[in-house]
């Protein structure tokens, strides 16, 4: 992320504090509050970056269980905001978060590249994530191979140092070169080996393909006139199809090994400029198209991309770049398209000043939002900076804007299938709330939301203010209980129960129970 940028000038030590799990609304909730982003679906996910321990780990080091306790605040904490993904960095600079037969254990573990952590982060953080019915889409940094040009202080057996010849030195980093074919399939082969072997909901690529500009052109000329002069008269036509066919293939890869991963890129906010290209949007920024070579329109019409979640990074009413224009013509370019659009949000920048020192500023974005049905969530960036409650905002997505749980949105192109609905096998007024025992075996379950009505409430599963649970199916046996924790001890309800597959198709409703009114005692 360019946010990395910033963000690794700030404090890298998280605040470890906890906050109360999200449940519902309490009955007494403050009615002064502004209308919540009242939506059933929408991806509400958080960047976790590991570079330079930004956000997790806080520092090298630590110890397998210092790490883990560190790693479970960070979800507790999200849930409780009603972030429902996360977006975690596995690959930081040609490294890894899990054993690899690939690629060397990352520095920003233990403190030494190469030595393991003697566990497995990546298997934990799943497993830990899915606890909790978040999705994990694990993010990988394709090309960057170093934060640093010390290409002998690598591993001897980095693939860096064992291909010398893949690596570019440019802008303060080591680079691995996008135009050499062997560099692509290493890259492929890191991605299908992570997810042939972990559950993950979602591989993820951010905003760095060929590297920022830093005045000088990336030295690739060799490379070119090797592999792409012959083809393509026009260096910039063969960059962009560099990264094309890795895009093309990565998704290709990921869909023959788990049709159900999705695969989704967050680049740069600016495709191109207007001024440049009459179908850019009304901006007057950096351009990706022609400065990191990354042609997110192409990959949204080939339909290699399941989501594209640009970082508009900018306020709403930025000269050169405002929110309010560039999310409408996002959302034109997936319209009725096999993508999804979610938005990446600049945590970061809020109470950095001007206009980010305005509370509403990301409220606002969120709200806008709402007014395209193309925009199905958003990310933050990152989770350091959104724990901080920067103006409030954590606060104001707890109690507010996301103070209803929200399930994923269906892509319906991943196929897959619809859960049968559970049955609801009793409720039970319990000392402090109610238990519900229900079962479903169907296969296709993965998890399950649990709805609750008071005397006289339309049973329907459409409104998100009635649920009170979601709880991931257990392997364990086929029944399923819960317990709910915010009923009131003598007021009637009645509950019901669905099932959702792994990408979130929901079943009808089960039977419903009631539970009359009780005489206090």
């Amino acid at each position: 992320m360019r946010g990395e940028l910033i963000s690794c000038l700030l404090a890298l030590l998280l605040l470890l504090f906890s906050v109360p799990l999200q449940g519902r609304a309490q009955e007494n909730s403050d009615p002064s509050l502004s209308a919540s982003i009242e939506e059933k679906r929408q991806l509400r996910a958080a960047w976790i970056s590991t570079v330079l321990n930004i956000d997790w780990p806080s520092k090298t080091g630590l110890s397998k269980d210092q790490q883990q306790a560190e790693f479970i605040t960070l979800l507790d904490r999200l849930q409780a905001m009603g972030i429902n993904a996360v977006i975690v960095q596995v690959r930081p600079t040609a490294d890894a978060f899990y054993p690899s037969t690939l690629n060397p254990w990352s520095k920003y573990l233990t403190g030494t590249q190469g030595v393991s952590p003697d566990y497995d982060p990546l298997a934990f953080m799943v497993q830990a994530a899915h606890k909790r019915n978040m999705e994990f889409h694990a993010w990988f940094n394709p090309y960057r191979v170093s934060m640093d040009t010390q290409l002998n202080a690598l591993l001897p057996n980095h693939p860096a140092r064992q291909n010398p010849d893949w690596v570019v030195s440019y802008g303060g980093k080591l680079w691995y070169d996008p135009g050499i074919p062997q560099v692509r399939s290493h890259i492929v082969d890191t991605i299908k080996e992570v997810v042939r072997n972990y559950d993950i909901d979602a591989v993820h690529f951010d905003d760095y393909f060929y590297p920022y500009p830093d005045g000088t052109d990336f030295p690739d000329e060799q490379t070119y006139l090797t592999y792409g002069k012959a083809s393509f008269p026009n260096k910039a036509d063969w960059r962009r199809d560099n990264v094309n066919r890795l895009v093309k293939e990565v998704n290709a890869q990921i869909k023959q090994l788990k049709p159900h991963v999705k695969f989704g890129i967050s680049p740069f906010g600016i495709w191109r400029n207007k001024s440049t290209d009459p179908s850019g949007s009304d901006t007057s920024g950096f351009q990706a198209y022609d400065s990191l070579y990354a042609d997110a329109r192409t990959w949204i019409r080939q339909d290699w991309i399941d989501y594209i979640a640009p970082q508009i990074y900018w306020n709403i009413g930025f000269p050169a770049a405002a929110y309010e224009k560039l999310v409408p013509w996002w959302a034109n370019e997936v319209k009725g398209r096999a993508t999804h659009l979610y938005i990446g949000h600049a945590v970061y920048k809020a109470g950095s000043g001007a206009d980010w020192d305005k509370p509403e500023e990301i409220p606002n974005q969120l709200q806008l939002n709402r007014q395209y049905p193309e925009v199905k969530g958003s990310i933050f960036f990152s989770t350091k900076d959104l724990l901080k409650n920067p103006l409030g905002l954590a606060d104001r997505l707890r109690t507010d804007l996301y103070r209803y749980p929200s399930l994923i949105p269906v892509m319906p192109w991943l196929g897959g299938q619809t859960p049968a609905a559970p049955s609801l096998l009793s409720a039970t007024r319990r000392y402090g709330g109610v238990t519900l025992q229900f079962t479903n075996r169907a296969s296709e379950a993965s998890y399950f939301v649990i709805y609750r009505f008071d005397e006289g409430e339309s049973i329907t599963i459409n409104q998100p203010r009635n649920i009170v649970g979601i709880i991931r199916k257990t392997v364990s046996n086929t029944q399923q209980i819960f317990f709910d924790d915010t009923a009131q001890p003598t007021k009637p309800y009645t509950y019901v129960v669905t099932a959702v597959s792994r990408l979130h198709q929901e079943s009808g409703a089960s039977n419903p129970i009631q539970l009359p009114s009780t005489t206090a005692r």
